[in-house]
């Protein structure tokens, strides 16, 4: 490679980062994935291991068969019948790798039960065995971090002279600490004969929480390929994650003058399906893929992006796929965010009905963790139905529910007088609204009687539609709550307003008051 400013993508998604424990995939999402990861621009795709099992080759070997763009690489111990293996199911890529592996540290070679010269020799026929197969070999040095600094220069020159194109040093146990891991590549590259002619990669795993900063260093100090997955998956913490590295070369340029091949408007629709197909849910504060990375919900940075996304972001949300807005609502937001957000749902508020509305979205988020757009409408079509001017008005509620029977106490308005009444019914809802009966009795009758929960959660907002009639007029109610009991008392006293006000005005819908919106 002679350009030192480009970076290789090596992504092990479909092998180390199946290796997670109940993160395996079937044959069709690997596929998928791999395609996703191709077109994408990954340089290498790691598709599997393919001595591991008769479906992991055929994955790899139709994998290979598929490609486009990518190199695709399988990997395999240090061992004949591995490296064969893993050949039979790569030859069919345009550009197949085969990567080789062995444990190099004291550890590793006490398992082996291999002393230095022994595993020197290992190393040298293995490449060696790959290299009359492949053109393109990996080799890597498994908990290279801890193998001895000598003994690592000793067995890297001896891969290089058996012909692996590519030396990967990884931190198999995310033990190394960013300039630890600099300092290994600078130390190769400067003392091993031949280091110049190959590329060096790094493979970091999270396990201190700085997988991404360690990969990062190793570049820093001219490795030039990264070893990553996406979403970080991977053993025991994960790996360094695909998104992480590759936005941070794009976002710092002046301390990272490099760049990759990858398209990064395809990263969050591929977090997302990696995410599905694997099980393993994306952490909400996960770097750049969270559901919370470009979300803002203090009132002081809503108002900012308000004015300057740049404020408070560091990347665009469209660089990584994100057409989403940036404002969560919740507890912390304040009026402009709520203006802006109201104003996206299509409702335009005069500033008089925004303070009213905000008052009510507090309270809204008080009771509940998250604010959705849903909650929003819900909002504002209970706010158009039950204001503090209508003749009947709920004020307060109380209701006894259990295995002995249900009774409400209810406390209402009528026309600006305070009055309550106590009743059982065969219901909570039954209860509450022979309570509404007793303080206002009328002739109507319930038409229907609808539940929708607006969100999901134990702490959703349920919408209560109420559809009365009385002397051939119709009327509707509706009002939205976290207490569904309540709920349903406002969107029965909304429709009875309704119907009151059609009984006197002959002009259809005049009693309706609105503001101006759309759904």
């Amino acid at each position: 490679m002679t350009d030192k400013s480009r970076v290789l993508i090596f992504d092990t998604t479909l092998r180390d980062g199946e290796q997670s424990p109940g993160a395996t995939m079937t044959h069709d999402e690997k596929l998928e994935i791999a395609m996703l990861l191709d077109e994408m621009g990954v340089d290498i795709i790691e598709a599997g291991f393919p001595i591991a099992s008769e479906g992991d080759f055929e994955a790899v070997s139709e994998i290979a068969r598929r490609s486009k763009n990518s190199v695709i690489c399988g990997l395999s111990r240090a061992n004949y019948k591995d490296i064969d293996r893993c050949f039979e199911a790569v030859k069919h890529a345009a550009r197949p790798r085969i990567h080789t592996f062995i444990g190099t540290s004291p550890l590793h070679r006490g398992i082996t039960d291999l002393d230095q010269d022994q595993m020197v020799a290992r190393i040298h026929d293995t490449v060696t065995h790959a290299r009359n197969l492949c053109e393109d070999v990996q080799w890597s040095a498994m908990d290279a971090i801890r193998t001895e600094r000598d003994y690592l220069c000793r067995v890297v020159e001896t891969a290089i002279k058996a012909g692996a194109t590519t030396i990967n040093i990884p931190d198999t146990v995310g033990y190394t600490l960013p300039q630890e891991s600099a300092d290994i590549i600078a130390m190769l590259l400067e003392k091993v004969p031949g280091a110049d002619e190959v590329i060096f990669a790094t493979h970091c795993h999270n396990d201190l929480g700085m997988a991404t900063a360690n990969a990062l260093a190793a570049v820093s100090a001219g490795a030039r390929q990264i070893e990553c997955t996406i979403n970080g998956l991977g053993e025991r913490a994960g790996n360094t994650a695909l998104e992480e590295v590759v936005m941070a070369i794009k976002v710092r340029k002046d301390l990272m003058p490099y760049q990759t091949g990858i398209d990064t408007t395809k990263i969050m629709h591929l977090s997302r399906r990696v995410s599905q197909v694997s099980g393993f849910p994306v952490q909400y504060n996960k770097a750049i893929v969270g559901k919370n990375a470009f979300l803002h919900e203090s009132g002081i940075h809503q108002d900012g992006v308000l004015k300057n996304v740049e404020t408070f972001e560091i990347m665009k949300p469209a660089d990584i796929g994100i057409t989403e807005t940036n404002i969560a609502m919740g507890k912390h937001s304040g009026r402009a965010a709520l203006r802006s957000k109201l104003k996206e749902l299509g409702f335009d508020l005069a500033d008089n009905q925004l303070n009213d509305v905000f008052v009510r979205f507090k309270a809204l988020a008080d009771r509940k963790k998250e604010i959705f757009d849903e909650d929003l409408i819900a909002l504002m079509t209970d706010q158009v139905a039950n204001t503090d001017h209508d003749y009947l008005q709920v004020k307060w509620l109380r209701v006894v529910c259990g295995s002995d029977g249900q009774e409400a106490e209810l406390k209402m308005l009528v026309d600006g007088e305070e009055k309550t009444a106590k009743c059982s019914g065969d219901g909570p809802v039954d209860a509450v609204f022979r309570c509404v009966k007793s303080i206002y009795p009328s002739k109507a009758r319930l038409k229907l009687y609808q539940v929708q929960a607006v969100t999901a959660g134990t702490d959703a907002q349920a919408t209560v539609i109420v559809r009365l009639e009385e002397e051939g007029r119709i009327a509707s109610g509706s009002a939205a709550d976290t207490d569904t009991i309540l709920a349903s008392a406002k969107a029965y006293v909304g429709a009875l307003n309704r119907l009151r006000v059609r009984s006197q005005k002959t002009a259809p819908d005049a009693d309706v008051k609105t503001v101006s919106y759309k759904l």
